[in-house]
């Protein structure tokens, strides 16, 4: 998932404290992120981390038990505003078409905080490719967003797909957004336009939803 901040999440914090909490986290996650895709995890310690986001070791610890782990917030915000949209879709919406229409507006880059965003993805799995921890947050979070996914996927389904079906669309979708962004972030291509995450995901999620003809009732299929 993008660290792009979520716009409606579906779950946001119900009390001051609460809100409080999530927005030092994210300042955590900030100071992470800048510091990762500068000098890499390996010369990063939580103390400069703790340090850039103005809170005091015990509080960083306090909410990640890894410096790696610090990032989580930022990655889950992006899925949280991919699955935001998703629910987002109008009821009788086909699946396929909300589906593209999901991950087209999740990876766009409208505006300049958007491109940093993305940019930002870009540094953190850079980082991630010679750090297994940051990796396994990566994978983490996308596992994560998908089981959150299925029963959206489900309601759009409308009770057209099985069970099963259902896993598989949340997985390939949410696999077609991680496979887009990793193999954007060991380019150079721009945020926009042909080699984009928004381009590449959405060419994965055709490939990946190719073979499911359960979709195609909906008038919808990939063309």
């Amino acid at each position: 998932m993008s660290t792009k901040p979520s716009r409606a999440s579906s779950t946001p914090p119900s009390s001051l404290t609460e809100r409080r909490k999530a927005a030092t986290q994210l300042e955590i996650a900030h100071a992470a992120a800048e510091l990762f895709a500068a000098q890499g995890p390996h010369a990063t310690t939580a103390e400069e981390i703790a340090r850039r986001a103005g809170v005091a070791l015990r509080t960083f610890y306090r909410y990640f038990r890894s410096k790696q782990d610090a990032v989580s917030p930022l990655l889950a915000a992006g899925a949280d505003e991919w699955r935001a949209l998703l629910e987002a879709a109008e009821p009788g919406t086909g699946l396929a078409r909300a589906l593209r229409t999901a991950v087209e507006q999740s990876l766009a880059a409208p505006d300049e905080n958007a491109v940093q965003a993305l940019l930002r993805t870009r540094g953190l799995l850079r980082a991630a490719a010679d750090d297994p921890a940051l990796r396994a947050v990566w994978y983490r979070v996308n596992q994560e967003s998908e089981e959150r996914l299925v029963p959206v996927v489900a309601r759009l389904a409308g009770g057209r797909l099985e069970p099963v079906q259902v896993r598989l669309v949340a997985a390939a979708a949410t696999d077609a957004i991680r496979i887009a962004l990793e193999i954007w972030a060991d380019t150079e291509a721009g945020v926009t336009g042909e080699g984009s995450p928004a381009v590449l995901a959405i060419d994965c999620l055709r490939q990946l939803l190719g073979g499911m003809g359960a979709l195609a009732p909906d008038g919808d299929g990939e063309g």
